[in-house]
């Protein structure tokens, strides 16, 4: 069994938060689908409200400390990423932001995300794809098509049952899985056979057209 990298980044400000709750449950799933397809998973949890000062003095004096150096050093290393945000004024918070604000602005090309967000209402769902989505594909990141909104009324007995937020959680979890999946077969692939590249008993001559037989 392989053995994959996730860095979940929660950037509640509470202890505990739901925004944690909902980083937790996200990671819990996408874990048991790894295990599905006999890929093993460790996991690195990082509570941004732990690191405020520390990313604050770094956009102050372009320096990071040792603890914001080891989280920065966690998610740049990392081979997917679950990322989870309460909203504010109608997207990401500050903290979350500013975060994302010192990583290089190339750490998380190519890299698979799901995300994460939370917040009082309902309301507030359409941040995932109008906000924070944006900002993943803008630093080249691979977003799964799935975005985990979870409300104050998803925790209780008066969860929506249309679409609970459980079914939400598993499905954003096989996407993230799946992506990881595709990136290990990619990595997997003999870089020295011409087989990988051009199909089996296909030439050069053959994919450059109208020369079958070759």
């Amino acid at each position: 069994m392989s053995t994959r990298r996730i860095a979940v980044v929660s950037a509640g400000l509470s202890n505990p938060s739901s925004t944690r709750m909902l980083a937790d449950r996200l990671t819990a799933s996408t874990v048991g689908a790894l295990a599905e397809r006999e890929i093993q998973a460790s996991v690195d949890v990082i509570e941004l409200r732990d690191l405020a000062h520390d990313i604050m003095n770094n956009l102050l004096t372009g320096f990071a400390p040792a603890a914001l150096e080891a989280a920065i050093n966690t998610v740049v290393s990392a081979d997917a990423l679950i990322v989870v945000t309460p909203i504010f004024s109608t997207s990401y918070s500050g903290l979350f932001k500013s975060f994302i604000d010192v990583l290089d602005p190339d750490a998380l090309t190519g890299k698979p995300v799901l995300i994460g967000a939370n917040a009082g209402t309902a309301r507030h769902s359409l941040a995932i794809d109008y906000a924070i989505r944006p900002l993943f594909t803008y630093l080249h990141a691979e977003p799964v098509s799935t975005g985990v909104f979870a409300a104050s009324s998803d925790w209780g007995a008066s969860a929506d049952e249309v679409a609970p937020l459980g079914s939400r959680v598993d499905r954003g979890a096989r996407e993230l899985a799946e992506a990881i999946a595709r990136k290990e077969t990619v990595a997997d692939l003999d870089p020295f056979d011409p087989a990988n590249y051009l199909g089996e008993g296909r030439s050069f001559g053959h994919l450059l057209g109208g020369l079958a037989g070759e």
